[in-house]
């Protein structure tokens, strides 16, 4: 199958946007890759419901916003694939499934006696027909239904990336968005994984709450800054660096109160050191030390965050691009993969990796 994968992530910044021919088990091309900035009015739509979100009572009904929101998530979908595939000289009729995973607006992790919730935005009814081509999605409910996580779902293509680099375990891949989440491959299928802790989601709440621009472009305010380790100490309190994996998060568990008394370029180095640690805490709790760290993600091209991750592991860190992976494409990459198990009944939430009680499918696919 040719499958043109989408992922928004919670930075809001832009439509990521890749084409994989995979039939949902071995990947057999790479097709282009590539992303459009998010407009204005989408990406105000998105923070008000997602504002909405976070206001949003259980069992009420969902904020009338959200459906506004979703429609509006697919039409830059719809603008976005319109450029890319002419672009590359490819046609709507080129493809045969879709794979959105729609603007993550709300994630609560389980607690014990309830299950957790999630929400994601995205009119598939409507790209699904300005396209003509059937389109995946929500693949996070049925595994948060479980009583699972819901999130990570990437490491099952984390594992098939690696085995079409002809990579071999242990290994990890991390995965640094608004939040940061770890594959581990033992060997054979065995994968597992889980959110470590935040991404660059607290860095970029940090610098727009200060005026100071949308992200730490380079890491220019944390590579003049220096990390508090009393405030460091008291964020890596949090109960979540006690959990057991699998374990999930929102890029809004984590609050930016301590950080207040800081200079920007302190709180920002803060921030990474924060971000780093977390990491080493998750290899530490998982007791492996695989033979090298694959990172992508848009964290990757912070330098500040990559110098902090290779001083605090004890293995090579290196990123996707050292092994020709497109570190900013992984993403969507991986849900043209998913959509693509998703058409085939294949599992793509597992025990280890999203606490679900059985390998799971998951994923709707809607027609034209």
């Amino acid at each position: 199958m040719r499958v043109l994968g989408f992922m928004t992530g919670t930075s809001l910044d832009a439509v990521d946007m890749a084409v994989l021919e995979t039939d949902g088990e071995t990947i057999s091309a790479f097709g282009p890759a590539g992303e459009r900035k998010l407009s204005d009015p989408t990406r105000d739509i998105m923070l008000a419901a997602t504002k909405a979100a976070l206001a949003w009572p259980r069992g009420a009904p969902e904020p009338a916003i959200f459906a506004q929101a979703a429609r509006a998530g697919a039409e830059e979908h719809f603008a976005a694939a319109e450029e890319f595939l002419a672009a590359n000289g490819l046609k709507w009729s080129d493809l045969d499934l879709i794979g959105m995973h729609g603007q993550t607006v709300l994630h609560e992790r389980p607690q014990a006696g309830r299950v957790g919730r999630t929400a994601q935005l995205g009119d598939a009814g409507f790209l699904a027909r300005k396209a003509g081509v059937p389109v995946a999605h929500d693949f996070r409910t049925a595994d948060v239904a479980a009583g699972g996580e819901g999130a990570p779902l990437a490491p099952i293509y984390h594992l098939a990336r690696a085995k079409a680099s002809g990579l071999a375990p242990p290994l990890a891949v991390l995965n640094i968005g608004g939040v940061a989440n770890v594959t581990f491959w033992s060997g054979g299928e065995d994968i597992a994984a889980f959110d470590t802790g935040p991404g660059n989601g607290m860095i970029d709440l940090m610098v727009q709450a200060r005026g100071a621009g949308r992200f730490d472009d380079g890491g220019k305010y944390a590579s003049v800054g220096r990390a508090h380790e009393g405030v460091l100490a008291g964020l890596l309190g949090h109960p979540y660096f006690q959990a057991p994996p699998p374990k999930s998060l929102d890029r809004f568990d984590f609050s930016l109160e301590p950080l207040e008394p800081l200079e920007l370029e302190d709180a920002a180095a803060t921030l990474v050191a924060f971000m780093a640690e977390a990491v080493r805490l998750g290899f530490q709790m998982m007791g492996q030390t695989p033979t090298e760290l694959i990172v992508c993600g848009g964290g990757r091209h912070n330098p500040q965050i990559m110098r902090a991750l290779q001083a605090r592991l004890p293995m090579p860190v290196k990123t996707a691009e050292a092994h020709g992976w497109r570190g900013d494409s992984i993403e969507a990459e991986a849900f043209a993969y998913l959509a693509a198990r998703t058409a085939r009944g294949l599992p793509i939430s597992f025990p280890k990796t999203t606490g679900v009680p059985r390998p799971m499918t998951g994923g709707r696919i809607v027609q034209p």
